[in-house]
């Protein structure tokens, strides 16, 4: 355990069971997001609001936890969420590991002797196996989790912002910074046996241990993209109409029924529909960090409503702040081995910073500490993680980054008791220049004498230009062919048909297709035909897609939906670097392939998946019963062959049957007979009658 000497450490022995017994017990609630533990469910529902599931399970004594999913529907897209309570939960073991579960928040009872427990929808945020080294204020014994976050609440000396409990050690470690603290050394490691929580009772002016701004996140993934992905996967926690996007961040500013963290402001407001809205979660509440918003997929329909711009809370140092920023205390002996460096030394950059880096090769991990010849401002940070291994420098000439040997948090490599890593000293906050400086740090143990050393090497400024070329993938388009390979204009039910997805054979990509669905004209049924993975799911109606050069078909017989004459089929395509590889699909006992999945792509110099976008077509056509030709006028509508765009076909099929014909002619000769019959009895009639004489 790694103590600040900045701060006053508190170390107090003691299981707070006298001193709070006489505080009678609260009903509160801990949230894991996009985490799951085994249970038993005793009742779910679905379509709940997250605050109405969540005080459903307040009020009921037998739910011991209740599991809230909100995933997205892509064809509405709208999300449909699903409350599950359960009377048994593995939560409460500390031997159980939780499974990941994307969008999801998982909502454990809990009983807390405080009278701080706030009215919230949860008290503490949990992120189970992690801690944060090293800021730390004070050290208790508590028999139980419960409390450990009590004591917490009830913490006058200073602000509780975050704890871990160990379970197996009973240690309870209360600290006043959070993941979003700045200005010191913030680092989420992994700790088997240790959870770390976050207080979420705290008032909004206390969410930040400086000053508290709201800003567009710096996390290298595009505004756009972020937006998108919050607008669908985000779970609106309240949303109201504002008229601009001070108004929005002013809400989120003062919101008391929950901690607000981040919120979406869609635009002006139009008519009564809400443009404003508030959540409680930022990119450092996710397990996945800004990696998440690269995964989101886009909807099969778009609606087409604005993306928004997404604004963060960003905790800020205050610049006039004369507190150590780091946990580490330097030796303030000026150094010559530092101040007799020249601008041209390796490990001195064009601004004339120099820096003297050296090794030190714990258990655990591996300790990087820099000083440098005068105060730097920037970052530090493992190469190629840079969000989840980092930390803020500012105008300090001494800082350290702690490397973690286990996990994905740094990704240090190791091979036969040797460890390394890659790190950058960045001086901008986003971008690397090349007066930054990339160092590759290693230490190699000996584990028959347990004696240890460090290698370090500078690397040369980060000048060097890669220069990549990506073709354009074409549009796709969709094609219905009947049986002699013509595009047809009218299909009737039964029909043999080729359906077939076509891109240009002059092209280097393959493609393959998946969630794929029918739809009728109006919207209102919808049958999926190919699933996510690229099989069919009932090859009786629509069989599997093959291959044929670069285009995938699939042959099958024309259907319709019960109230509508239009089918509407939808794809999500996307593109592979050469042929794809078919999903393996299984149909009872049959395994057929399909193109469906798509075959990463493995660079040899970077080891990167090339990926493109997702792109979703349509085409509709008209499906008539038999003897429905004669109405197919009011069903021509006008066919576009431009290339990759969605268009509507109308397919007519002009020739008549033989049935028809000879059922027409009977009927005509019939027509003939009555009316040659008509004739025959008028005449005969007509002579039998006797003439009137004139007297």
């Amino acid at each position: 355990m790694n103590w600040r000497p900045a701060n006053l450490l508190l170390f107090s022995v003691c299981f707070l069971a006298v001193a709070q017994q006489f505080v009678q017990a609260r009903v509160a609630f801990e949230k894991l997001t996009d985490y799951d533990f085994q249970g038993t469910t005793y009742y779910s529902v679905k379509n709940l609001s997250l605050y109405e599931c969540q005080g459903w399970c307040r009020e009921e004594p037998d739910c011991q936890a209740a599991a809230f999913s909100f995933v997205v529907n892509p064809l509405t897209p709208a999300q449909e969420t699903l409350c599950q309570l359960q009377n048994v939960t593995a939560a409460n073991n500390p031997a159980s590991t939780p499974q990941r579960s994307s969008s999801m928040y998982y909502m454990v009872k809990l009983q807390l002797r405080s009278e701080n427990a706030c009215q919230r929808p949860w008290n503490f945020e949990r992120v189970p196996n992690k801690i944060i080294r090293g800021l730390d204020n004070a050290l208790i014994y508590t028999s139980t989790k419960e409390a450990c976050l009590s004591a917490c609440l009830n913490e006058k000396r200073f602000i509780c912002r975050s704890v871990e409990y160990d379970y197996n050690n009973m240690k309870c470690v209360l600290s006043d910074s959070d993941r979003r603290s700045v200005g010191q050394f913030v680092q989420l490691v992994d700790a088997q046996g240790v959870d770390y929580f976050e207080n979420l009772c705290l008032k909004p002016s206390q969410a930040c241990k400086f000053s508290r701004q709201f800003q567009l996140p710096r996390i290298g993934v595009s505004d756009d993209k972020v937006s998108q992905y919050v607008g669908l996967h985000y779970y609106t926690d309240k949303e109201l109409q504002v008229t601009s996007d001070t108004a929005c961040k002013l809400a989120c500013e003062i919101e008391s029924e929950f901690l607000c963290r981040s919120f979406l402001y869609l635009g002006q407001p139009t008519g009564s529909q809400y443009n404003c809205r508030l959540y409680h979660l930022d990119h450092k509440s996710l397990p996945d960090g800004p990696s998440t918003y690269l995964n989101g997929e886009r909807p099969l329909i778009d609606v087409g409503e604005p993306s928004g711009d997404y604004f963060e809370n960003i905790c800020e140092k205050q610049s006039n702040q004369a507190e150590n920023t780091l946990p580490v205390v330097f030796d303030t002996v000026e150094d010559p081995a530092v101040n007799n460096l020249t601008r041209n030394d390796a490990n001195c950059d064009k601004t004339g910073t120099c820096y003297d880096v050296s090794v030190h090769c714990k258990d655990t991990r591996i300790a990087v500490q820099v000083r440098t010849n005068k105060p730097f401002n920037g970052r530090i940070y493992a190469l190629g993680r840079s969000e989840t291994c980092n930390i803020d420098v500012i105008n300090s000439d001494t800082f350290r980054l702690d490397l973690t040997m286990g996990g994905q948090d740094c990704n240090t490599q190791s091979a036969t008791g040797i460890y390394s890593n890659t790190v950058v000293l960045q001086h901008h906050s986003v971008v690397m220049t090349k007066a930054d400086k990339i160092y590759k740090v290693k230490c190699t143990y000996d584990m028959s004498s347990k004696n240890i050393s460090f290698g370090m090497l500078p690397i040369r400024d980060p000048e060097m230009i890669h220069i990549n070329s990506s073709p354009e993938a074409p549009p796709p388009r969709i094609r219905i062919l009947d049986a002699r390979a013509r595009e047809v204009e009218t299909v009737r039910i039964g029909d043999r048909l080729t359906f077939r997805i076509e891109i240009p054979e002059d092209t280097p990509y393959g493609i393959f297709a998946r969630s794929c669905v029918a739809m009728a004209k109006d919207s209102k049924s919808t049958f999926q035909i190919i699933d996510d993975d690229g099989c069919p799911v009932d090859p009786s109606i629509f069989p599997a897609f093959t291959q044929d050069g670069n285009a995938l078909q699939s042959i099958y017989e024309a259907f319709r939906f019960t109230e509508s004459y239009g089918v509407i089929f939808q794809c999500n395509v996307k593109y592979c670097l050469g042929p794809c590889e078919p999903a393996v699909c299984e149909w009872g006992r049959d395994s057929v392939e399909s193109w469906g999945r798509k075959r990463r792509s493995v660079t040899a110099t970077n080891d990167t998946v090339e990926e493109e976008e997702d792109m979703n077509i349509s085409q509709e056509i008209l499906v008539l019963d038999f003897g429905d030709e004669k109405n197919r006028d009011f069903l021509r509508s006008e066919a576009s062959t431009d290339f990759g765009r969605d268009k509507t076909v109308t397919i007519i099929e002009p020739c008549p049957t033989k049935t028809s014909v000879l059922a027409l002619a009977v009927t005509c000769a019939l027509m003939v007979l009555v009316y040659l019959s008509t004739l025959f009895c008028y005449y005969m009639k007509k002579w039998m009658q006797p003439h009137k004489v004139m007297a």
